[in-house]
């Protein structure tokens, strides 16, 4: 609720009652009669009432009366004459009053509109959440909300390489061949493994002396460069300690 200042009306009706007599006296030296030379300080004091109210054009309504003011006072003293454009002047303070008076018409201010609180945030994007409860999925997808949330160093890694993947270029497929051989896959056979056995002894043999048991299955894929069911029948053959005998597949 607004508050009304007293020392600010008062103020105002003290100048309007000081500017009012001498707009009158300039009014009847440029000759508006007595009734209608009271129109002149009225219209000025109706002008700045508006203004101050709107808080709009108070420097020009000021400036208006202070030259009414300075120019009643000059003519009294016989130090400015009453010229036709003095006349002019006078007699036009009304027409631009009328006009600057509905120009400043109050315009009714719209309400501004009620900001959201930060629980009704929370809420919505709360009911929006969608929680992945498939039992074959890879993982469960569980969405918590904080005030202040933080990013998970996984899900920012997730999302680093995600953009990558998006940033690298896309492989470009290779020309086709004018005759292209299907391709027939070799399937490893008993003897590939006996092959690979005696390699794969000097391996274990390794791993019993560094750990004291037998050679894991990702040792012999790296070092035999075999893949990891091959790797497994190699390992059920493969002795658990030194001088052990070697098991047949």
């Amino acid at each position: 609720m607004k508050t009304r200042d007293p020392l600010a009306w008062a103020a105002l009706t003290a100048a309007l009652a000081v500017t009012a007599s001498a707009e009158y006296e300039l009014a009847r030296a440029c000759g508006f009669g007595p009734w209608v030379a009271a129109g002149v300080p009225a219209a000025l004091d109706i002008y700045a009432v508006r203004a101050l109210r709107v808080h709009r054009d108070v420097l020009a309504v000021v400036f208006a009366m202070i030259a009414v003011n300075a120019a009643s006072h000059l003519v009294s003293a016989q130090l400015l004459p009453v010229s036709v454009s003095l006349v002019v002047a006078i007699s036009a303070i009304a027409p631009l009053v009328l006009w600057r008076v509905h120009a400043l018409r109050a315009q009714p201010t719209a309400p501004a509109p009620a900001q959201p609180a930060a629980s009704d945030d929370f809420e919505r994007a709360a009911e929006q959440a969608v929680e992945v409860t498939d039992p074959d999925a890879p993982s469960a997808l569980v969405l918590d909300f904080h005030p202040h949330p933080q990013p998970h160093p996984d899900v920012c890694a997730t999302a680093s390489s995600a953009v990558q993947a998006a940033d690298a270029p896309a492989p470009q497929p290779e020309p086709a061949s004018d005759a292209a051989a299907p391709v027939v896959r070799q399937m490893p056979t008993p003897d590939a493994d006996a092959q690979l056995l005696a390699a794969a002894l000097e391996v274990n043999a390794a791993a019993l002396a560094e750990t004291g048991q037998r050679a894991s299955l990702r040792r012999l894929q790296s070092e035999l460069r075999i893949g990891q069911k091959r790797a497994q029948r190699i390992q059920a053959q493969l002795p658990d300690a030194v001088g052990a005998t070697v098991r047949e597949a």
